[in-house]
């Protein structure tokens, strides 16, 4: 037996709604992982070719489009400094994407008890 939402309980239907947020900010949250994990990689092959780049050779960084020459010890700072600040802000949304999936299993166990009590097929 199926039930149309205008006839769910407000319990229900807030449930159903947070259920869904949870699901757009789990979304949001795993796109933003893999923009920063994607950073990441990009800074740490950086640091690869600096470390490998004799101090005393010309290095240039990309600035708004235009290739700018930069001191090699210079730049491998800041890819560094960019390498450590990234860590830390995947660190951050990895324990938040962990903590809404665990939100978000608690809400669907707690929905397929809530329909099963009600009677609601869940197709």
């Amino acid at each position: 037996m199926s039930i149309p939402y205008k006839n769910l309980s407000n319990d229900l239907k807030n449930k159903l709604q947070n259920y869904n947020n949870l699901v757009r900010t789990l979304e949001f949250l795993t796109q933003q992982r893999f923009e920063l994990e994607r950073g990441l990689r990009d800074a740490e092959l950086a640091i690869g070719e600096l470390d490998k780049t004799d101090s005393n050779k010309e290095v240039y960084k990309s600035i708004g489009g235009i290739m700018v020459k930069s001191e090699r010890d210079r730049l491998l700072d800041e890819k560094k400094s960019q390498k450590a600040s990234i860590e830390l802000k995947l660190k951050t949304i990895t324990q938040r994407e962990e903590r809404t999936k665990t939100q978000l299993e608690t809400l669907r166990i707690a929905l397929e008890k809530d329909f099963k009590d009600q009677g609601i097929s869940q197709s």
